[in-house]
């Protein structure tokens, strides 16, 4: 299947943002990013942990050009992606594995992300990430929200 969609989770408030890059290549995957991170403040980029798909194969120019440093995990080691395991298995609930993410417009994958950035989560006190990540934005202090 030549559908994809990616999974960034901002390690704090477990903030979800969902690349929808066309094809899965790197060049492709690259302006996908970028598009969708554009309005992220870069204090929370760092460090992207990043799966070695081949459309990952282009990690240290996406790096440069969001001001990221880029941990490629062992892929036999999926504890080294917590949150985004954990994040994997909650869109589980809207969609099924092996779903062709082709047919679903960005509408519908924006509401999706919505979804998630508003549901309740017990590692959060029962808060949705969306207030917590409001709540650390508008703190005059950011420091915190560093790895």
């Amino acid at each position: 299947m030549s559908s994809a969609i990616g999974t960034l989770v901002e390690r704090k408030a477990r903030m979800v943002r969902r690349p929808h890059p066309p094809r899965r290549d790197g060049e492709t995957l690259h302006e996908a990013l970028k598009a969708r991170m554009a309005d992220f403040p870069p204090v929370l980029l760092r460090p992207i942990t990043w799966d070695q798909g081949t459309e990952t194969g282009r990690h240290l120019e996406i790096a440069e050009t969001l001001n990221a440093k880029i941990y490629v995990y062992d892929s036999r080691l999926a504890w080294q992606r917590g949150s985004n395991e954990n994040t994997n298995g909650l869109l589980r609930d809207y969609f099924p594995q092996g779903t062709d993410f082709s047919v679903h417009g960005p509408e519908h994958l924006l509401a999706v992300e919505h979804a998630l950035n508003n549901r309740p989560r017990r590692v959060l006190e029962d808060r949705p990430p969306a207030d917590l990540f409001n709540a650390l934005l508008a703190s005059e202090s950011q420091s915190g929200l560093r790895p």
